[in-house]
């Protein structure tokens, strides 16, 4: 997991995830398009998501295509967000119960 969130720490690996997300499967050609770096700068970022496995790099004769991997995403989510998520709703109703209990004192 630390290769994937050091992948998502920068912004222009975020972007690629998020060209990707919207228009899977494209070409380093394609991405090169919507960022402002050089080409040998995206295809440096490209290498480290794939690393982390967010990105998969599938050949389709000649060209080779890049696709979003959402697996290690989701065992993030899994590991990291859904299990906080309860005790986060518990504490948002916690809240609530209490600041009603506090405006009904002052009126």
């Amino acid at each position: 997991m630390d290769a994937v969130f050091k992948a998502l720490a920068d912004p222009n690996r975020r972007a690629l995830l998020d060209h990707l997300h919207r228009n899977n499967g494209q070409t380093l050609n394609e991405l090169c398009h919507h960022l402002d770096m050089t080409r040998q700068g995206i295809s440096k970022h490209l290498n480290l998501l794939i690393q982390a496995e967010l990105i998969v790099p599938l050949w389709n004769g000649r060209e080779k295509l890049h696709y979003l991997n959402p697996a290690p995403l989701k065992q993030i989510a899994e590991r990291w967000i859904d299990k906080h998520k309860a005790a986060c709703l518990r504490a948002l109703n916690d809240l609530t119960k209490g600041l009603d209990v506090v405006s009904r004192g002052q009126k």
